[in-house]
């Protein structure tokens, strides 16, 4: 696995190991940034990936906003595509947790799974938003 915090690679790997079905896993920020991953995304599928979530959760929160409470908040989002399931969960401020699943995995065992990992350790899956960069600022 690889991460930007080692504590929290072998709680991903938990994660795969106990729910059937799970494929990948991923931590990102709610920006798109990937925090943390599995071992069998590469460098360039976990990008991806934490930019597809990102990009759902924003789509998630504008229906929220639109036809939910007005609060934009989202508790979970699963995409069925054709080969898999994809699950996503705010996993702490400013964070996201995503797990890939077989077409066969249990929907309830996966968001229970993943629901149960963000309240255990939520507090450590923060993302601190970036800060835009000072035009002219050295780089």
């Amino acid at each position: 696995m690889e991460t930007t915090d080692n504590s929290l690679t072998w709680l991903l790997k938990n994660l795969l190991e106990r729910t059937p079905g799970t494929r990948h896993a991923v931590v990102l920020s709610r920006d798109g940034l990937k925090l943390c991953w599995t071992e069998h995304l590469t460098l360039d599928q976990a990008d991806q990936l934490a930019a597809i979530c990102s990009g759902i959760q924003a789509l998630a929160q504008g229906a929220s906003v639109e036809f939910g409470d007005g609060s934009g908040g989202v508790r979970h989002s699963m995409t069925e595509f054709h080969g898999g399931l994809l699950f996503i969960v705010e996993a702490g401020e400013g964070a996201h947790l995503a797990v890939v699943a077989q077409e066969s995995a249990d929907p309830g065992v996966v968001g229970h799974q993943m629901t149960e990992l963000v309240e255990q350790i939520g507090d450590h899956l923060r993302a601190e938003p970036r800060t835009p960069a000072v035009r002219g600022a050295a780089r």
